[in-house]
């Protein structure tokens, strides 16, 4: 199993940036995909993007892409989300994810989250 905690949430206006990091710990050597997800209230959580552990291999949600990016640091065991062009429709708990699986829609390991928000 692997933990995982995130961080830099915070308020930020609209068109601000913010920074996320999610710092794996455990059992990490058999992650092959690290990714970001987000809930908003009354909203069913969604994909926002990821990255593949070895080869940095990104994808993103359309509703991010070009706004959002997302990296790494292996020496850190560390996943970062950076967010520019912040719109209030951003606002949301984000999440971070771990999968051990090669099929992008598998995580089995998840954070608790940070909160986001945007203010028009």
């Amino acid at each position: 199993q692997v933990q995982l905690v995130e961080s830099g949430g915070g308020l930020v206006r609209a068109g601000g940036s913010l920074r996320l990091s999610c710092a794996a710990s455990g059992r990490t050597s058999g992650t092959y995909r690290m990714g970001w997800f987000r809930q908003a209230p009354g909203k069913e959580r969604e994909f926002v993007g990821s990255i593949t552990w070895s080869r940095g291999i990104t994808i993103y949600a359309d509703s991010v892409k070009g706004r959002f990016t997302i990296s790494k640091d292996n020496a850190k065991n560390t996943v970062y989300l950076q967010m520019n062009s912040l719109k209030p429709e951003d606002t949301a708990v984000y999440y971070c994810a771990a999968g051990t699986r090669s099929d992008p829609a598998y995580f089995d390991s998840w954070g608790q989250g940070t909160q986001v928000t945007v203010s028009s």
